[in-house]
C-alpha cells in the first residue's frame, strides 16, 4: 500500500482488513477488493476499481517474495498496489460500497478489532435477531459500518455513528473520532478559499495572458501526436523532415517490397483497383510513376508505407504478431506497434489498442508524408475517404500541422468532385491554433 497523504512512520501499528465482492461468478467483480486499515488518528480505504483507482496494476504485474530465514526460500505471490486515501468525515462514504456486496476475507489474519467497528451497534444487530430494539442507533441509508469477523453491515447515519462512539467507542475510537472532526472542512470555506485564489490569479496575470496560457497549453496537446515540426525552417520539405517520418534503416527495408508497385501493369494495376487492394490515393498516384529510375523507386517506397499506414488505421486492436501480413518488414511492424498503438490491459493480457487519439496521430502522419509525395500540396478529401474520417476532423488535423486549406476540385472518378479541400504547406507558416471544439450546425432551410 501507499499513503496519499504522507509516508508511515510505524508500519507495525497497522491493522489491515481485506473485502472481496460476493460475486465471485462476474468475470470483473470477482477481483474487486476493499482494503481498510486504521492508525490512531485517521482510518484509511483503498480500492482496486472504479474510476479513480490506479493505472499501474492495469499496466504491470507485481510480486512479493517472502522469505524463510530457516529454510533460505523465498515464496512469492502475486501483488496489487493500494493508494489508501484517508477516510473523512463528510467524505463519499466507502461503506455503502460494501453493502451486500463485499465480504471479509481471511477473518484470522486480520483480526476485526483492527477495523473501525463500534461494538455497540454489534450488539444491537444481534438483539434485533432476538426481537429486542435499541433506540440508540437506528438505521438508514447514510453510512455502512462493518460489524464482525464475519463482515456483518448495517446501516446508520453519520450523526448517530458519531454519537455511538462518543457513548461507546474505545479509547482509540473516540480519538480518531475526534481527528476527524479536526480535519473536517466546510464546503462554503472550500468554495470561499478557491474563488478567492482564482481571483488572485486573474488580478495577476490578467485575463488575456490566461486565455494564452491555455491556448499553449493545448496546442502542446496536440503536438504530442503530430510530427515533429522544425519552424524555423527556411524550405518546405524541412518543416516536417522525411527522416522524422521514416528513418534511413526503415527507408531501406521497403525496398522489397515497395518493388512490385514500381514494376506494376497496366493490367496489374487495373485488377487491383477493382479488388480495392489499395487506397484511392496510392492508386491514382501509381498512374504517374516517375520514369527516373530513383525517383520511380522513392515514391513506389512512400506510396507502399503510406498504403500501410492507411489499412492499419482501420484496425482496432491489434491480436496478431504480424497485422500487415508477412510481407510487411520486421522494422515497419514494430514501427507502426510501437509509435502508433496504445496498450491496454483486457482479459488478463495486455493488448495494442489503435485508439482515436493514435488514429489521429496516424493521420497526421499520412498526411506528412502525401506532403513529401506530392510536392507539398495534397489532396485532404481523398485521404478522409481513405482513412474513413469526417471531414472536420482531417481539417483540424491539417490545420495543426500548419497547413493552408483551400477549396480544389478533386480528381476524376472520385466522390464528390466539386468539394475537395486542398491543403497546401508554405512558408512562413500560420499561427497555429488549437481546434475549436463542436461547430454550430448550419441552419437548414
Amino acid at each position: 500500500v501507499r499513503f496519499a497523504n504522507g509516508r508511515l512512520q510505524r508500519p507495525d501499528c497497522l491493522r489491515f482488513t481485506v473485502y472481496r465482492n460476493r460475486d465471485t461468478a462476474h468475470p470483473r467483480k470477482r477481483h474487486r477488493r476493499i482494503l481498510v486499515s486504521e492508525t490512531e488518528r485517521l482510518s484509511y480505504v483503498g480500492h482496486n476499481f472504479g474510476s479513480d483507482v490506479m493505472k499501474c496494476n492495469s499496466l504491470c504485474r507485481y510480486f512479493v517474495g517472502v522469505l524463510d530465514k530457516n529454510s533460505g526460500q523465498m515464496e512469492v505471490y502475486n501483488a496489487e498496489i493500494f493508494n489508501m486515501q484517508p477516510l473523512l468525515s463528510g467524505g463519499r462514504c466507502w461503506g455503502a460500497q460494501l453493502l451486500s456486496s463485499f465480504v471479509l476475507v481471511i477473518p484470522a489474519l486480520f483480526p476485526w478489532h483492527g477495523v473501525r467497528t463500534i461494538p455497540s451497534l454489534l450488539h444491537a444487530e444481534r438483539d434485533s435477531r432476538r426481537g429486542k430494539h435499541n433506540g440508540g442507533c437506528g438505521t438508514s441509508s447514510g453510512v455502512c459500518v462493518l460489524l464482525g469477523a464475519q463482515g456483518a453491515l448495517m446501516s446508520a447515519s453519520l450523526v448517530q455513528m458519531d454519537l455511538c462512539i462518543e457513548a461507546f467507542g474505545t479509547s482509540k475510537q473516540k480519538r480518531a473520532l475526534s481527528s476527524r472532526r479536526m480535519n473536517t472542512v466546510g464546503s462554503d470555506i472550500v468554495s470561499t478559499a478557491v474563488t478567492k485564489a482564482a481571483a488572485n490569479v486573474i488580478n495577476a496575470k490578467g485575463v488575456t495572458a490566461l486565455m494564452q496560457d491555455m491556448a499553449q497549453d493545448d496546442v502542446q496537446n496536440i503536438s504530442a501526436f503530430l510530427p515533429p515540426c522544425h519552424e524555423d525552417a527556411d524550405r518546405p520539405e524541412h518543416v516536417y523532415k522525411f527522416e522524422d517520418i521514416l528513418s534511413p534503416a526503415e527507408y531501406e527495408a521497403l525496398r522489397v517490397p515497395a518493388a512490385a508497385l514500381a514494376n506494376v501493369t497496366a493490367e496489374e494495376m487495373a485488377k487491383r483497383a477493382e479488388e480495392r487492394s489499395h487506397c484511392s490515393f496510392v492508386l491514382e498516384e501509381l498512374k504517374f510513376l516517375p520514369t527516373d529510375e530513383k525517383s520511380r523507386d522513392h515514391k513506389t517506397r512512400c506510396l507502399w508505407f503510406l498504403d500501410t499506414l492507411i489499412r492499419f488505421s482501420h484496425l482496432k486492436v491489434i491480436k496478431k504478431k504480424h497485422p500487415m501480413g508477412p510481407e510487411c518488414p520486421h522494422i515497419i511492424s514494430r514501427k507502426l506497434m510501437k509509435n502508433f498503438t496504445s496498450l491496454t490491459y483486457n482479459n488478463g493480457s495486455i493488448q495494442n489498442l489503435i485508439s482515436a487519439s493514435m488514429k489521429a496521430k496516424i493521420t497526421a502522419y499520412v498526411i506528412a508524408l502525401a506532403l513529401h509525395i506530392n510536392n507539398f500540396q495534397t489532396d485532404l478529401t481523398v485521404l478522409q475517404n481513405d482513412m474513413k474520417l469526417p471531414e472536420s476532423r482531417i481539417l483540424d488535423i491539417a490545420k495543426a500541422l500548419r497547413l493552408r486549406v483551400s477549396k480544389a476540385k478533386g480528381m476524376p472518378g472520385l466522390e464528390n468532385d466539386q468539394n475537395h479541400k486542398l491543403g497546401t504547406l508554405s512558408l512562413p507558416l500560420p499561427m497555429q491554433k488549437a481546434p475549436e471544439g463542436q461547430r454550430k450546425r448550419r441552419k437548414r432551410n
